[in-house]
């Protein structure tokens, strides 16, 4: 059976500087998980020493606190500085894009719309930095958009890891309905990227490994992107959770992995792969 990584996958220019940066502040803590994987979050704590805090509340005086990656609420961040911790902030400079955006578009008067899932904490820490939350809305559907009491003028943003194809529908509708729309798009480019390169693989695939954490974003969209040109593409955390079965009488299989999976991660898994096909 053949075995083919796809053209653009893996680690992102924001975690990779984001695992930079845990590594040189040994003993520290990060506030809530660094990235979407917990066997690199492991690799930390085991070599590193780097802890985690997962509630504002258990945060204590006078520590040095790494910001993860999605980035955390404004009013947390001035809690976590108004007690005197170290900040040390490992927030992707991709994610930091639509806070600024949010926060100055709001100020000059615009209704904000955020296309994301509210749950995600870097839509949570987005939202917070509008200077009227009230006039900031998180949708996920272009039919949420007709129940929201928004402005003549509007500016959307977008979560950095969604489908591009899905965030133009929120477009069109906006533009068809409002005076003024200013429209952002900062989805990263990695997320394009993988996105198609996962896409293209998948199509020549007869079964389709995507490597990711099971909370992260863009790995569940890349599995959801390869479904769709391969039936039986499969989601996995680490080479202990591959099926033998999915690999029976299979000719090509292809690997696909999410912006916060590490190098050994996929490559455990290729060798798993191989020592069952073999």
């Amino acid at each position: 059976m053949k075995i083919e990584l796809a053209s653009s996958y893996g680690f992102c220019y924001g975690v990779k500087r984001a695992i930079d940066i845990a590594e040189k502040h040994q003993n520290s803590f990060t506030y809530g998980p660094l990235i979407h994987n917990k066997d690199e979050i492991n690799r930390l704590k085991e070599g590193f020493n780097i802890g985690l805090i997962e509630k504002i509340e258990d945060v204590e005086n006078n520590n040095a606190i790494v910001i993860r990656t999605h980035g955390i609420p404004k009013n947390e961040l001035a809690v976590l500085k108004e007690q005197e911790n170290k900040i040390i902030d490992a927030t992707c400079p991709y994610v930091t894009t639509p806070q600024n955006i949010v926060a100055r578009m709001s100020k000059e008067g615009y209704s904000v719309v955020i296309f994301g899932d509210k749950k995600h904490p870097e839509i949570k820490g987005v939202v917070s930095y509008a200077e009227d939350e009230n006039h900031a809305f998180v949708v996920l559907d272009k039919k949420e958009l007709d129940a929201l009491p928004l402005k003549n003028k509007v500016a959307l943003v977008s979560q950095t890891t969604k489908k591009p194809a899905d965030f133009l529908q929120i477009v069109n509708a906006l533009i068809l309905t409002h005076k003024e729309v200013r429209v952002f798009n900062t989805i990263c480019n990695a997320t394009f990227e993988n996105q198609d390169a996962a896409s293209e693989l998948a199509k020549r695939a007869d079964v389709m490994i995507v490597i990711g954490g099971r909370h992260s974003s863009n790995s569940k969209m890349l599995h959801s992107i390869s479904e769709q040109q391969c039936k039986e593409s499969y989601l996995i955390e680490n080479e202990t959770e591959l099926d033998a079965n999915w690999f029976k009488d299979k000719k090509f299989c292809g690997i696909s992995a999410g912006a916060s999976t590490p190098d050994w991660i996929i490559q455990n898994v290729v060798n798993k792969i191989q020592e069952i096909n073999n």
